[in-house]
C-alpha cells in the first residue's frame, strides 16, 4: 500500500517536472533553434563532461506563482552543479524560451541562491547569459531591496574578491542592469550575431537622446571585442563558445580542499526500496527513523551518541558513501524516557534538545559535516515541559545549529513544523544544501491543527457580530481553511519558493548527500566554532 501510494505521488511529480523542463514550450524552443541558438538545458548538456550528471537545483522555482503573467517555469533560469573539464562548477543559464529570459522576483532569488552555494563551497561559477532583463510589470518586487536584482552584482564583486573563478558567456540579450553580471565576472565571452550587451537598447537610446543606432552596432560582439574592449572573446556560435569555456576551466589553477574524512564506500545494509515498505503514507503514524538511516549509511558504520537519553532525537556518527558524517534525526516512534514516561515520536523534548546541542558541538570540534533528517512536529508543549525549561533547552539547540561552522546538509523526509524546522536546520539556518522528499510538509503547524485554530477564531468573530452558524456552516469553514492550508504545506509550494533546493526521490538521498559533501569539500575554510550566551 505504501509503495503504491508513493509511486503514484512520484509519477504525478515526474509528469509536472517534465513539463517544467520544456520551459516556454515547443514553439519557443523551435524559435531559438531557428536563430542558431541552443536552449538553456542544451547548452548545459553540451558544456558538462560526458560522465557528469547535472545536479539541477530549484527546478520547481516559481511553480504556480505567476499564473496571471502566463507562468514562469523554473523561474526562467536553470541552475545546478556538474563537472566541466573535471572541475565541479555551479552553472547558471537563463532560459530565453520563458519570457525571453526576463527576470521575475523568483528569478533573482534563484540566482542569488546559486551564488550563495558557489560562495559557501568555493565552486567556480559559469553564467550562460540570455535575458531580456527585469520583467518591468513587477519591477517594484525585484529592483531595489537587499535580496533583489542588484545584490547579484554585489555578489559578483564578493565572489571575485574571494578568488572564486567566474566565467560569463553572453549568448543572447543582456540589457540594462543585467549587463553588469557578465562584465563583473573574471572573463566574458560573446557570441557573434546573437549576443548583445548594453545599458539601453536602440529604442530607449532613440527615446532618451534621439540617437539612431541599431542594436548590433550599439552592443554586438564586434563592438565589444574590437572597439569597447568590454568582452574578452568573440565566438562564432554557441558550440565554439561552450568549448572555449571548457578550455578556460581546464586551465584553472590548483585548489585546496577541506579534507573531510572519507574511506572506501560500503553499500547500506537496507535498500531504499526496503525502507519505503515501512515508511507510512499517513504522516501521523509512528515509524522507526533508523530504517531511513540504515538505507543511506554505509553498513555497520553507525555509532550512536547518548543512545538511552533524549530518545526522540537520534544522534550518531556514520559514513555516507565513505564520508564521515554526524547525523541528527527525529525519531518518529513512541519511546520511553528515563523516568518511564512515554514520549511522542517526532516531538523534541528537553533531554533530546540538550543531547543534540552537545552532539552538534562535538561535530564542529572534530570538523565532521552534519546531516539533519527532519520529521518533526515541534517542541513539546504543556505545563510539565515549560516548568522543565523546554524553551531554554530548545534555545541551546538552536544556538548550536546557528553557530555551527561545518557543512550542514538537511533532508526533510516528512513533517517540518514550527520551531522544529529551525532547530533541525531549516532554510533559515544556512544548510549548504536542503532537500525534501515528496512526502515533506513545511508549516508553522500541521494542517488539521492550524485549520481548527483558524476556524475557531473565524467562527468566534462571526458570532460576535451576531451571526448564527450551524454545524454545517462551521464544517464548511473548516474544510475551506484546511484546503488552503494543505496546499501551502505541500512540498511543491515550498520548492516553488526555494524553501528547499530540490525535491528528491528517497532512492537518491545517499547520492545527493555524498555529492553535497563533495561540493563542500572544495572550501578549505572552516572557521572555529563559537557560541554566544547559553543557559545551562
Amino acid at each position: 500500500m505504501n509503495e503504491k501510494w508513493f509511486e503514484e505521488l512520484l509519477e504525478e511529480m515526474r509528469s509536472t517536472e517534465n513539463k517544467i523542463r520544456k520551459g516556454g514550450g515547443a514553439k519557443r524552443i523551435e524559435k531559438e533553434h531557428k536563430k542558431g541558438k541552443m536552449t538553456a538545458r542544451e547548452r548545459i548538456d553540451f558544456l558538462l563532461d560526458e560522465d557528469s550528471d547535472f545536479k539541477e537545483l530549484g527546478l520547481w522555482a516559481a511553480y504556480e506563482m505567476y499564473e496571471e503573467e502566463g507562468g514562469c517555469p523554473s523561474a526562467g533560469v536553470v541552475i545546478g552543479t556538474g563537472r566541466v573539464s573535471g572541475r565541479t562548477c555551479m552553472i547558471v543559464a537563463n532560459d530565453a524560451t520563458v519570457k525571453a529570459g526576463a527576470w521575475f522576483p523568483m528569478t533573482a532569488k534563484k540566482n542569488l541562491r546559486a551564488q550563495e552555494i558557489a560562495i559557501e563551497n568555493h565552486l567556480p561559477i559559469i553564467y550562460l547569459v540570455d535575458s531580456a532583463g527585469v520583467y518591468l510589470p513587477m519591477q517594484d518586487q525585484i529592483f531595489p531591496d537587499k535580496e533583489h536584482f542588484g545584490r547579484i552584482f554585489r555578489n559578483n564583486a564578493v565572489i571575485s574578491a574571494k578568488g572564486i573563478p567566474q566565467v560569463a558567456a553572453i549568448m543572447g540579450s543582456c540589457v540594462a542592469g543585467g549587463a553588469y553580471l557578465p562584465i563583473m565576472s573574471d572573463e566574458a565571452l560573446i557570441v557573434d550575431g546573437t549576443g548583445s550587451v548594453f545599458l539601453a537598447g536602440s529604442y530607449l537610446v532613440k527615446a532618451a537622446i534621439g540617437e539612431n543606432v541599431d542594436n548590433e552596432t550599439l552592443g554586438g560582439a564586434t563592438t565589444h571585442t574590437e572597439i569597447s574592449g568590454v568582452t574578452d572573446y568573440k565566438m562564432k556560435d554557441d558550440t565554439e563558445c561552450l568549448n572555449t569555456i571548457r578550455d578556460l576551466v581546464d586551465k584553472l589553477g590548483p585548489r585546496k580542499r577541506a579534507g573531510f574524512n572519507r574511506s572506501e564506500p560500503v553499500e547500506p545494509s537496507l535498500t531504499p526500496e526496503e525502507m519505503l515498505e515501512n515508511f507510512p503514507a499517513d504522516r501521523t503514524k509512528p515509524y522507526d527513523i533508523m530504517t531511513v538511516i540504515e538505507s543511506m549509511i554505509d553498513a555497520g558504520s553507525f555509532t550512536e551518541f547518548k543512545k538511552g537519553y533524549g530518545q526522540t532525537l537520534i544522534t550518531g556518527y556514520a559514513r555516507i558513501d565513505g564520508w564521515s558524517v554526524g547525523i541528527v534525526a527525529n525519531q518518529r516512534k513512541i519511546v520511553k524516557s528515563k523516568s518511564g514516561e512515554m514520549q511522542i515520536g517526532g516531538v523534541i523534548y528537553s533531554d533530546s534538545a540538550d543531547k543534540a546541542a552537545r552532539f552538534i558541538m562535538n561535530c564542529n570540534q572534530k570538523k565532521i559535516p552534519l546531516v539533519f533528517l527532519q520529521d518533526v512536529t515541534g517542541f513539546m508543549i504543556g505545563k510539565r515541559s515549560e516548568h522543565g525549561g523546554i524553551i531554554k533547552d530548545g534555545a541551546k539547540m538552536v544556538n548550536a545549529v546557528a553557530n555551527s561552522t561545518v557543512p550542514k546538509i538537511t533532508v526533510i523526509v516528512g513533517n517540518s513544523y514550527g520551531a522544529g524546522n529551525y532547530a533541525m536546520c531549516g532554510k533559515a539556518y544556512d544548510p549548504r544544501f536542503i532537500y525534501a522528499w515528496p512526502t515533506a510538509q513545511i508549516a508553522v503547524m500541521g494542517g488539521t491543527q492550524a485549520a481548527k485554530v483558524l476556524t475557531q477564531i473565524q467562527v468566534s468573530s462571526l458570532e460576535k457580530k451576531g451571526e448564527t452558524l450551524s454545524d454545517e456552516d462551521k464544517a464548511e469553514i473548516l474544510d475551506r481553511i484546511k484546503s488552503r492550508y494543505d496546499k501551502q504545506t505541500d512540498v511543491r509550494y515550498a520548492a516553488a519558493r526555494l524553501w528547499v533546493d530540490e525535491i528528491i526521490h528517497p532512492v537518491s538521498t545517499r547520492k545527493r548527500i555524498s555529492e553535497s559533501i563533495e561540493c563542500a569539500d572544495h572550501n578549505p575554510e572552516i572557521p572555529d566554532f563559537k557560541t554566544g550566551v547559553i543557559q545551562v
